[in-house]
């Protein structure tokens, strides 16, 4: 890593500047809108119901971070740009950039939630509206989807018969799943306006009829028993210490004896520096949640035992919340 410098530091502190450019961009779907065909910063400014001379300032700063072309006054995305921006292409990770913009207001908070400022972290941990969640929701398809197929195959359903995906969100790992497996059957557990949002990606994989759609809450409700695989996937991060003992519980008892439980999530290293991303997700998880984190494989191993678990064991770490940790429930 090259030494910090004073230069390097002032630019560290000048990041924001692109990133809130890229944010205000796709919160104005200007990728979507400049697909087409090339158009005047007159005509956005129209199209938007916006200032015409702070839409030009804002197209030449998209234009000169080359996520936008310029010719001849009139601005274009370009395939190669809106193969990932536009709305309209499958392949668009515009959901998860509509949700890092919800996640700027909520680090926008960050010093006064380290201050203590009690008003400051309610303001941060604002329920998200619907609009939000199905952001949040599609930024997770998004995201995991082209990884999915590897965590299955590191993970290996094995003769697992019943899955159980808790908080299975819009179902990108159940399907994972039941395409390496097809013995296996799924039972996604998550949101009832969650639930909905799964079924037709499901349906749209041709799987629906081998899922189990359960509606509910893990943070109140038990799970649906009877399975011998279950996935927790992207949810300790959530909780507190105490929730999680409470969730691995929970898992215990709708697994059959000898069933076998995964989480993937970050898997901290002993001094919690190490993945980088692991480390900034706790300050994320610090300016969403009350008692969120991140968590090193000791601590996770400990929650497991603590809350029955046997045969506890670290398949694999690594950045970009690809950490796999195994469990067993005791056998009759």
């Amino acid at each position: 890593m090259p030494p910090m410098t004073a230069d390097t530091i002032l630019a560290l502190a000048r990041s924001f500047w692109e990133c809130r450019v890229l944010l205000t961009a796709a919160e104005l779907d200007l990728f979507t809108l400049l697909t087409p065909e090339p158009v005047t910063a007159a005509k956005v400014a129209q199209r938007l119901n916006g200032d015409e001379c702070a839409v030009a300032i804002l197209l030449d700063a998209l234009a000169a971070m080359e996520l936008l072309k310029k010719t001849a006054g009139r601005y274009h995305c370009a395939p190669d740009i809106a193969l990932h921006l536009s709305a309209d292409s499958p392949q668009s990770v515009l959901p998860m950039v509509l949700h890092s913009a919800g996640l700027w207001r909520r680090w926008s908070e960050l010093t006064g939630i380290v201050r203590g400022d009690r008003a400051a972290r309610a303001r941060a941990q604002a329920p998200q509206d619907e609009a939000g969640l199905r952001a949040f929701i599609g930024a997770m398809h998004v995201v995991s989807g082209p990884r999915a197929a590897g965590i299955v195959a590191a993970i290996g359903p094995g003769r697992a018969r019943a899955l159980l995906d808790v908080g299975g969100g819009p179902g990108t790992y159940t399907i994972a799943f039941l395409k390496a497996a097809p013995h296996l059957r799924a039972t996604l557990f998550d949101r009832p306006t969650v639930v909905e949002m799964a079924r037709a990606l499901l349906a749209e994989a041709g799987l629906l009829e081998r899922v189990t759609l359960a509606g509910g809450d893990f943070d109140h409700d038990e799970l649906p028993p009877g399975h011998d695989l279950a996935l927790v996937s992207a949810i300790i991060h959530q909780n507190s210490p105490a929730q999680n003992v409470e969730l691995y519980g929970k898992v215990g008892r709708a697994l059959v004896p000898g069933g076998r439980l995964v989480i993937r999530d970050h898997i901290m290293s002993p001094d919690r520096l190490d993945p980088r991303d692991g480390a900034l997700f706790a300050v994320n998880m610090l300016a969403a949640t009350p008692g969120g984190n991140v968590y090193t494989y000791d601590e996770i191993r400990a929650g497991l035992t603590q809350a029955g678990f046997g045969g506890v064991r670290l398949l694999q770490r690594g950045g970009g919340m690809v950490g796999l940790v195994e469990a067993f429930k005791p056998a009759d």
